[in-house]
């Protein structure tokens, strides 16, 4: 059954640029938009662009340090130089590039509370890597952790679930929610990369503990062993968690061409978390879904998978085929390495969750 789905956009979008020889492009979600009007997705009904808006201050202030928002807009304006140790440069119009995609996922939690559409995608949102106080792996504000963090101030939403899928570890995230049992964290990753972090013994501290979920990945990882952690750790994890809110952090990075990751995941593989994570919000929360971009290098390919996300998201009977890899993968079952994996990870956290 299709369900009314917002593709948020705005123009300023653009101005979170890095520069022509950086791998991060600023322009993906453009491409996004032209495969969903070939596709006549927008004439269905059921999906349309919204406008994102620039977060305020006070909203920035949910996560972010007042020093730091203030160093990255003084530094925006001077226009040279790196906001952290050399992988996220100040160029002009970066701080209003950053607090408007902030603000298209504020946009997106709106939309759904007030249950003007069921799901909500923002494919310019994502940044996980972004801390309190500090800007890390191209990542200025962390869009998901202020919305969560507005979810709950403004909506008094108690428990969210945020599963990330990029190749690297959402370590900002983490890290925000690190001491906090209400917003429960989960990534799936390829371990020995950039951040360095998110080994399965991670997994929170004080009323947190519990509450992070690492699933480290190795070098090529394919569909059949990525979606056997995925079903039998996120999935049970979630459902005993119960969460009101799901934000699913949608970066495709983890695809097997992607030129920075190194992970094995085909077009089918991401439409097959997709349709998981879409059943769990119908199921758990009420279909309230907000699905960011996030990581995602080789942009004909993020296209792709951003396209048929939304597709799918919608629940729209619309042909994709020709959006999909055209390799497949012949192996049946998980490698025995992943299913080892998988048994250390649930008896770890066994402990936590009786499901596993």
């Amino acid at each position: 059954m299709p369900c009314k789905t917002a593709v948020i956009v705005h123009d300023d979008y653009l101005k979170y640029d890095f520069g022509p020889w950086h791998p991060f492009k600023p322009y993906r979600w453009r491409l996004v938009l032209e495969i969903l009007e070939k596709k006549k997705v927008f004439e269905t009904g059921y999906v349309e662009r919204i406008s994102a808006r620039y977060a305020t201050l006070e909203e920035l202030m949910l996560v972010h340090t007042p020093e730091y928002i203030e160093y990255v807009k003084r530094m925006s304006e001077r226009g040279e130089g790196f906001l952290d140790y050399g992988d996220t440069p100040a160029r002009k119009g970066v701080f209003e590039g950053a607090v408007v995609r902030v603000g298209g996922s504020l946009v997106g939690i709106d939309l759904l509370m007030n249950n003007v559409y069921k799901h909500a995608f923002n494919p310019c949102g994502g940044l996980h890597h972004a801390r309190e106080d500090a800007a890390a792996g191209f990542c200025v504000f962390n869009d998901i952790a202020i919305a969560a963090r507005y979810a709950q101030k403004r909506y008094n939403i108690r428990k969210i679930a945020i599963i990330d899928v990029d190749g690297h570890h959402g370590d900002g995230t983490q890290n925000i929610f690190y001491e906090d049992p209400d917003v429960l964290t989960i990534s799936l990753h390829r371990y020995g990369i950039y951040p360095g972090t998110g080994w399965y013994t991670e997994v929170g501290s004080g009323a947190g503990e519990g509450f992070s979920i690492n699933i480290p990945l190795p070098e090529g990882v394919d569909d059949i062993s990525y979606l056997y952690m995925f079903n039998n750790i996120v999935v049970p994890v979630v459902r005993e968690y119960k969460p009101e809110l799901i934000i699913l952090q949608y970066g495709a990075d983890s695809h097997y061409e992607d030129p920075l990751v190194g992970l094995g995941l085909t077009t089918r593989g991401y439409q097959e978390i997709m349709d998981t994570v879409h059943q769990l919000s119908h199921e758990l929360s009420s279909g309230r879904i907000l699905v960011t971009g996030g990581g995602g290098y080789n942009v004909n390919n993020t296209a792709r998978i951003w396209s048929i996300g939304v597709i799918r998201l919608a629940g729209l009977d619309i042909d994709i085929e020709d959006l999909h890899d055209k390799v497949v993968y012949v192996r049946e079952s998980p490698s025995q390495y992943i299913i080892d994996l998988a048994e250390k990870i649930r008896s770890y956290l066994k402990k936590y969750y009786k499901d596993l």
